[in-house]
């Protein structure tokens, strides 16, 4: 999708859809959010709904870069307490790696 052809006012819409549809737990969506707005908040010259579309860009971008850093300090202590953690360990792994029980 060209968003030099869509007027801004759905521009705003979809930035906020896109937002919106974060909270569902996919910072997937608010990462693609930041990049396919980031030209439009911050590039372009000033618009009446520009304020809005900047804030809703730097929300997703802290929002992804959060997840982010919560998913890998997550992979981090699980792969570090793995064979500690023992049994429950193995209850919520996906794959039970061979090897140190």
């Amino acid at each position: 999708m060209d968003l030099s052809k869509v007027p801004d006012d759905k521009k705003l819409n979809l930035c906020r859809w896109y937002f919106r549809v974060g909270f569902a737990l996919l910072p997937f969506v608010w990462t693609v959010n930041a990049i396919w707005f980031f030209n439009e908040a911050f590039r372009r010259p000033e618009y009446n709904e520009q304020k809005q579309i900047r804030r809703y860009v730097i929300y997703s971008a802290m929002g992804s870069l959060l997840c982010f850093v919560l998913l890998v300090s997550w992979v981090a202590v699980f792969q570090v307490n793995r064979s500690n953690w023992g049994e429950f360990a193995d209850k919520i792994s996906f794959i039970i790696p061979l090897g140190t029980p």
